[in-house]
């Protein structure tokens, strides 16, 4: 156990050469993430929302919000949010892999660097996007626009312990992590706390605080630590799911954006599933 709960970094050849199997140590929670510096050009990450702006995927920062318009916009497909209707789930994801296939003409692939990533840390298990046995493909990453006074309250995201969608066969992994490569943060300035990770795994004692907004205090009474994630536009960090984590609320004009991906992950499967 290291001395200090802290992210391993800051790229992936100084976590390999800590770690012989980076995951593992990941879905034990060793560490509170994996976090790498600048996998992506900054100048890619404006430029791409840019094209969201013009192509309406997002709405310009100067444009007011219609009253009770979401405060967060999906461009891809969330099993989260879509997994309740399997036919239409697997319909919008493969209208989420012809969107992508030139949405990123011109820049370098945001979703492949995360994928690129991932695989160097997977020791040598293959990384791909996550399917049914009859070949439909998950979405493959989706980008989260937030907007002025979204959050997430501290949660989990799992989808056996939280979504129960066991019609689905990412079911099969025995462990869920995120990964989240930010493009914008909101107008707090560079360098802002994106998330905080919790050092304390999921278990049915903590369900009853989450669902009653009392973790914080549960928390303060079992002298849980906890880490703050800060990013810069272009970095990219993964972590285990069942921590419990939260985000604070976006401030400012400027909205925060990220290209996010869950993965499903047992140590002794060859293979990873990545989707959204």
């Amino acid at each position: 156990m290291p001395e200090s709960w802290t992210p391993a970094g800051p790229d992936v050849d100084a976590v390999l050469a800590r770690y012989d199997d980076p995951l593992r140590v990941l879905s034990e929670a060793e560490v509170p993430a994996i976090l790498l510096r600048r996998v992506y050009r900054r100048a890619d990450c404006d430029g791409l929302i840019e094209r969201f702006i013009e192509r309406d995927l997002m709405r310009h920062p100067d444009t007011p919000a219609v009253e009770g318009e979401r405060t967060r916009i999906d461009v891809g497909t969330s099993l989260g949010n879509r997994g309740g209707d399997q036919a239409g789930f697997f319909d919008h994801a493969a209208a989420t892999h012809s969107l992508f296939q030139h949405l990123f003409d011109g820049f370098d692939n945001p979703v492949d660097k995360v994928y690129g990533h991932l695989s160097q840390l997977a020791a040598g298990r293959q990384v791909k996007v996550a399917r049914e046995p009859d070949g439909r493909l998950y979405g493959p990453a989706v980008f989260r626009i937030h907007y002025g006074g979204h959050a997430y309250s501290p949660h989990i995201d799992h989808v056996s312990l939280r979504e129960k969608r066991f019609d689905y066969a990412v079911t099969r992994f025995e462990h869920q992590f995120a990964g989240v490569l930010c493009l914008r943060n909101s107008s707090q300035g560079d360098g802002n706390t994106q998330a905080i990770l919790h050092r304390c795994l999921w278990t049915e004692e903590v369900q009853p605080h989450l669902a009653a907004g009392t973790f914080p205090r549960y928390a303060a009474t079992h002298n849980v630590e906890h880490c703050g994630v800060a990013l810069d536009p272009g970095d990219l960090y993964f972590f285990n799911t069942r921590l419990i984590h939260e985000v604070p609320a976006v401030q400012g004009r400027e909205p925060r954006v990220v290209l996010a991906v869950f993965m499903g992950f047992t140590s002794s499967d060859d293979e990873i599933f990545v989707w959204a």
